[in-house]
C-alpha cells in the first residue's frame, strides 16, 4: 500500500535555558517515560559541568561532540539475486545528528557507578575530543562501510 498524502515535519521549539534547537531535540533522546522535566534537569547539569571543566560555552563544546560523533557513511542490507549485501551509503543531514544523539546517550548510559549527569558530562567532553564510546561507535561504522566498499555500485 503506498502511502498517501504529504507528511509534514514536526517543528521542534528551541530550548528555553539555551535557546538550542539541538539541544531541545537532546533533552527528547534523553527522556524515559515522558518525563521531559527530568531529562532537561540531567542536560543541563551535565553542560553545567562540561562549562567548568572546559571553561568555555557548553552548547559549543556539545555541539561539536555530535558533529565529531555523526557517521558520513553506513552500510544497508540489501537483497540482490538471493545474496544480501552491506552497501555502504552515505548518511543524511538529519540522521547523522538522530545517530549522534543516540550513541552519546547510550554510551553515557551503559557506563555504571555515577548520576546519570556525570557520565553524560564526561561522554560529551570526551566526544568533542574525539575519544569515548561514542566516537568508537562512529569509527566502526566507519570500517564497516570501507571494508564492504566493492558493493558501493549496488546503492540505489
Amino acid at each position: 500500500m503506498a502511502a498517501k498524502g504529504k507528511i509534514t515535519k514536526h517543528e521542534i521549539q528551541p530550548d528555553p535555558l539555551y535557546g538550542n534547537v539541538v539541544v531541545a531535540k537532546f533533552v527528547n533522546h534523553i527522556m524515559r517515560k515522558g518525563k521531559k522535566s527530568i531529562a532537561r534537569k540531567i542536560l543541563y547539569q551535565a553542560l553545567e559541568q562540561v562549562s567548568e571543566k572546559k571553561k568555555s560555552d557548553p552548547v559549543e563544546i556539545f555541539e561539536k561532540a555530535l558533529d565529531n560523533i555523526g557517521p558520513n557513511m553506513e552500510v544497508r542490507s540489501r537483497r540482490i539475486g538471493g545474496a544480501i549485501y552491506q552497501v555502504p551509503i552515505p548518511v543524511a543531514k538529519e540522521r547523522r545528528m538522530s545517530l549522534a544523539m543516540r550513541w552519546l546517550v547510550l554510551s553515557a548510559r551503559t557506563k555504571k557507578n555515577k548520576p546519570m549527569q556525570d557520565r553524560l558530562a564526561e561522554e560529551i567532553i570526551n566526544a568533542s575530543e574525539n575519544t569515548g564510546a561514542a566516537v568508537k561507535k562512529k569509527e566502526e561504522i566507519h570500517r564497516m562501510a570501507e571494508a564492504n566498499k566493492a558493493f558501493a555500485h549496488f546503492a540505489w
